[in-house]
């Protein structure tokens, strides 16, 4: 397993070690020991699935309260962290990244940072392990295609929903 620091202070790229050989291949998603000692030091209290079809943006949503490990289980998606602490010198940067079934890489998002993603293959598992329950109603939610921001998404025209629109 290797993490790496990204350009935003707290965000980290796992790239986890996939065992491959005739018979297809192991990878081990989540041991706590092991992603503790690399600094994810977190208890995670909550797995969630969200399947899309292509052309799909789900976010940018984030609380300053919640911890997550996200990948992708199955296909690919443009996957964007935006730092959404208003107080941060950081505020509105952000960062994209692939995150397929075929790389299996990992984003830790530490609280106070939003999140979203377009998906880019015909359907897209996202899968996502946080530190807290939902509860929308602490949420932040920065529209997508916010001027500030002036993310560059690989679509004009995503399929969104209304809270995202």
């Amino acid at each position: 397993m290797k993490v790496t620091p990204t350009r935003l202070p707290g965000v980290l790229l796992v790239t986890p070690d996939i065992f491959e050989d005739k018979r297809g291949y192991y990878v081990e998603t989540y041991n706590e020991e092991l992603y503790r000692r690399h600094g994810i030091d977190v208890r995670f209290i909550q797995d969630d699935i969200s399947v899309s079809r292509k052309n799909v943006l789900r976010g940018i949503h984030g609380d300053m309260e919640t911890c997550k490990l996200i990948s992708c289980l199955w296909g690919e998606f443009f996957f964007v962290v935006l730092d959404g602490r208003p107080e941060s010198p950081h505020f509105g940067k952000w960062q994209t990244f692939t995150l397929s079934a075929t790389n299996r890489l990992q984003v830790y998002v530490p609280a106070g940072y939003g999140n979203g993603h377009y998906v880019t293959s015909e359907r897209a598992v996202f899968y996502y392990k946080q530190s807290t329950y939902y509860r929308p109603e602490r949420q932040f939610t920065h529209k997508w295609n916010d001027a500030r921001f002036n993310i560059p998404w690989p679509c004009a025209h995503p399929i969104v929903s209304e809270r995202d629109a």
